[in-house]
């Protein structure tokens, strides 16, 4: 099946992030069943869809006009095997809880089509060690940010068994969607950016409980620092900035080197300095990338100072 074929969906689980999934394929004028054991939860969630359609309109990202057709397109149900009939795609989306993933991976497998591909939203957990499903072959990971409605990235992740046709029908169908989607080589645990974010959140809660520094001086730091230039150049072009020759001192008076790191100064590439790092700058000067980052820099400072984003939420 071509990703263009897909007509229904399903999401399994209508928390945080399950209803908001479930409107994403529905703007693309998918079909979806949205799922939940708990009729309260459903109810909930049913009542925070249009909330989340009005604030899109707010911003120009749909038309109000389109929105009772949106809705339209989202059917609640409490009994998974009715919401997994006939579907092309099922999402799971349910509490990071190994038994319940894999009860819910069963009932897919056993009420969905044979060629519908089941696609976890796991943040982290092995599902491809958890799941006892017959078409291995046909489970991904599709791992969206919340809130899904906004955040444009979905890490897609095979597991051993995954197929590639299920990874790149998976990443096609996100980009239908409007998502931009990063494809991993295979499953590691927290896969990219949780498994950067970890990193980030284990150093916050170090510095808090020792009282190095208050929540508000932590966040002010890191706003005002990492905040205008990550989305500009990364965590990994950031380097190339930098100066990969400065990187490898550093590491070596750490005693630590890598040997990435390494091979790039032994051949000279040093990063912006010499046109070519980790990135390669296709020859320009060093003058010339530097005023493009910078001129992105002022750009994103002054949006985020116009709408007060170093003040707390």
């Amino acid at each position: 099946m071509d990703h263009n074929d897909v007509k229904r969906a399903v999401v399994v689980g209508a928390g945080v992030m399950g209803h908001s999934i479930a409107h994403v394929f529905a703007r693309a004028g998918i079909e979806v069943n949205l799922v939940d054991l708990n009729q309260a939860v459903l109810d909930h969630a049913m009542g925070l869809i249009p909330a989340d359609l009005e604030t899109l309109a707010e911003f120009k990202k749909i038309s109000r006009g389109d929105i009772p057709k949106v809705l339209a397109r989202i059917h609640p149900f409490t009994d998974l095997a009715r919401g997994a009939k006939g579907v092309d795609f099922a999402v799971e989306a349910v509490s990071e809880i190994p038994d319940i993933k894999r009860g819910v991976f069963s009932q897919l497998d056993q009420c969905c089509p044979p060629n519908a591909v089941i696609a976890s939203n796991t943040s982290s957990l092995d599902v491809f060690s958890i799941a006892r499903i017959t078409r291995p072959e046909r489970l991904v990971v599709a791992h969206w940010f919340v809130p899904p409605h906004i955040i444009p990235l979905v890490e897609v992740v095979p597991g051993p068994e995954t197929s590639p046709g299920t990874v790149q029908f998976t990443a096609n169908l996100m980009k239908r969607l409007g998502k931009r989607t990063v494809i991993m080589k295979e499953f590691v645990p927290a896969f990219i950016v949780n498994r950067i974010q970890h990193s980030i959140s284990r150093t916050v809660w170090e510095m808090l409980e020792k009282g190095w520094a208050t929540p508000e001086e932590i966040d002010q730091a890191v706003k005002l620092t990492l905040g205008i230039r990550l989305p500009v150049v990364g965590v990994v072009q950031t380097n190339d900035f930098a100066g990969l020759d400065l990187i490898y001192d550093i590491m070596k008076a750490g005693q630590s080197v890598s040997p990435l790191v390494k091979e790039m100064v032994d051949r000279g590439h040093l990063g912006a300095k010499t046109s070519k790092g980790i990135y390669d700058y296709g020859g320009r000067s060093e003058a010339e990338i530097l005023k493009t980052r910078d001129q992105q820099y002022l750009k994103l400072l002054g949006y985020l100072e116009e709408i007060k984003a170093f003040d707390p939420v």
